[in-house]
């Protein structure tokens, strides 16, 4: 497992850009470039449970990724520490499959800076998955950026 890290800087109140980052309608705005149709159950509470899901088109249930809320620190840190994934429907944090990458961590740090807000973002990812979170983050990155500028 390797860490791989992005910054941008956002024209906007660090308060602004996490409500736009956790909000549940701009949530599934900024993560089109993951997957179209992104969206979360659960909440953002330290040590609660949340599910991220896509639509499956292959199978009609959609896939995921199951985790837990590991820190919060409101407008300033929040963890997400993956625990699984959700395939067919079905939560899977035992197989040997998640057993080689769990568990992982993303985790965004809010700063103020230049009268905006530096967002960091830190992922836990395996060489299989880096090249495509290197080109995905960016994208997903800029659209939070431009929503919390509006």
């Amino acid at each position: 497992m390797q860490k791989i890290h992005f910054s941008i800087q956002i024209n906007a109140p660090k308060e602004k850009v996490w409500d736009t980052m956790l909000g549940e309608a701009t949530y599934r705005e900024w993560t089109v470039p993951f997957h179209v149709g992104s969206y979360y159950k659960g909440d953002w509470s330290e040590g609660s449970k949340m599910i991220f899901l896509g639509p499956d088109e292959t199978n009609k249930k959609d896939g995921g990724m199951v985790s837990r809320i590991k820190t919060n620190r409101k407008y300033e840190f929040i963890s997400i520490e993956y625990l699984g994934m959700i395939v067919n429907g079905v939560e899977d944090t035992t197989s040997d499959e998640v057993k080689k990458w769990t568990p992982a961590f993303e985790n965004y740090t809010f700063a103020e800076k230049d009268g905006g807000t530096e967002l960091s973002v830190d992922v836990d990812t395996n060489e299989e998955y880096k090249e495509m979170f290197e080109g995905m983050w960016p994208k997903a990155l800029q659209v939070l950026k431009e929503i919390s500028e509006r």
